[in-house]
């Protein structure tokens, strides 16, 4: 980046805090995020527009008191609810360990269905999908760049497609569409990159169906790897911290205990849980266990958003230069895609009848 590029994206930056505090659309404490990294995300969102950055800012915010996001948290710790377990085993899709965290999605064990059958409502799982959401900005950036001592401010998506074909499209087809609009209008720029694994011969299909939801711009940010991916996988992440379900050595808590199976999609394994005090029901009845700091840091209190950070990440510098499609299939961020005046109402969930009527 030039001087005059990086003199330029300042005086944005401090323009855009200077409005949003003074309009009152910011406020110190804000759980959105008050800290520099989180405000550039939006600029870098609306290529440092200021005023359609702002709209986008605003946006957020009512979206967050539609949803009553602050509430929920509350009474969702993402890491420990009574449904989690039956909710990720129908839904794979959680945080794990790295330098910039891996969000892993194993879209061929969906089953909504069975979620259903498990007495998880379509309400109820928004919610944990809501919540899970905002535990990226809340909680998995910050524990990371605080563990590192840099900005971090994506994850690295990796999306197994193995066993996924176009039933289980249907299935999910609504939900993942609304899932798409809150990361791209109220989370932007949370996905430093996507990397899909074993895409389906029905991948086409697929794509052409959720085309319409996608900006141009994320292509530069998306990899496609067939069913020999493991070696390219291995360039992006270390072996040991890889899942050990995408070829990796990882896994978890089961460690030494293989006949009870990896449990990396529910341990949540990373930086942000090392101190970490949850407010779920295992945590009131003191049975879990929180991962202990490797280093002398102070606990880890989830995030307020009242730290800055330093850098400035060029998010260009973070994409690989593969096979590349012009879009992606997980809830991502783009530079391009329109504000919207809409916001999504937390009950307004799935319905079979809704399903069918996709199908």
């Amino acid at each position: 980046m030039s001087t005059s590029q990086s003199d330029f994206k300042s005086k944005v930056l401090s323009q855009f805090r200077e409005e949003l505090l003074s309009e009152g659309i910011l406020h110190e404490g804000d759980t959105i995020g008050t800290d520099d990294g989180t405000l550039k995300r939006f600029l870098r969102a609306r290529k440092y527009n200021l005023r359609d950055a702002k709209k986008m800012f605003i946006d957020a915010q009512n979206w967050r008191q539609s949803v009553k996001l602050d509430e929920l948290y509350k009474k969702i710790d993402p890491f420990d609810y009574p449904e989690r377990e039956a909710v990720f085993d129908c839904w794979p899709m959680w945080f794990h360990k790295l330098g910039r965290p891996l969000n892993l999605q194993f879209l061929g064990g969906l089953d909504l269905q069975r979620l259903s059958k498990e007495g998880v409502t379509p309400e109820r799982h928004w919610e944990t999908i809501i919540v899970n959401a905002e535990c990226l900005t809340r909680e998995i950036l910050p524990a990371a760049a605080k563990k590192y001592g840099k900005e971090i401010d994506s994850v690295l998506v990796i999306i197994d497609l193995k066993g996924f074909g176009l039933s289980k499209f249907w299935q999910m087809k609504h939900l993942a569409q609304k899932s798409f609009q809150i990361s791209q209008d109220y989370y932007p720029e949370t996905m430093g990159r996507l990397v899909i694994l074993n895409a389906p011969s029905t991948f086409t299909i697929i794509w052409n169906a959720i085309r319409p939801w996608i900006a141009k711009e994320t292509a530069n940010k998306v990899d496609i790897l067939g069913a020999d991916y493991r070696e390219q996988l291995l360039e992006l992440v270390d072996e040991d911290n890889l899942p050990w379900a995408v070829g990796g050595k990882c896994r978890c808590e089961s460690e030494g205990q293989e006949s009870e199976g990896p449990r990396c999609h529910t341990s949540a394994t990373g930086p942000w849980l090392e101190g970490r005090v949850g407010w779920g029901p295992n945590a009131k009845q003191g049975e879990v266990k929180q991962s202990k700091p490797e280093s002398d840091t102070a606990d880890y209190v989830p995030k307020t958003h009242s730290e800055d950070v330093e850098c400035d990440v060029d998010s260009s510098s973070l994409h690989g230069d593969s096979k590349l499609i012009d879009g992606l299939l997980t809830p991502i961020t783009s530079e391009s895609s329109s504000p919207k005046d809409t916001a999504i109402e937390g009950d307004n969930a799935y319905t079979d009848e809704e399903e069918n009527q996709i199908a």
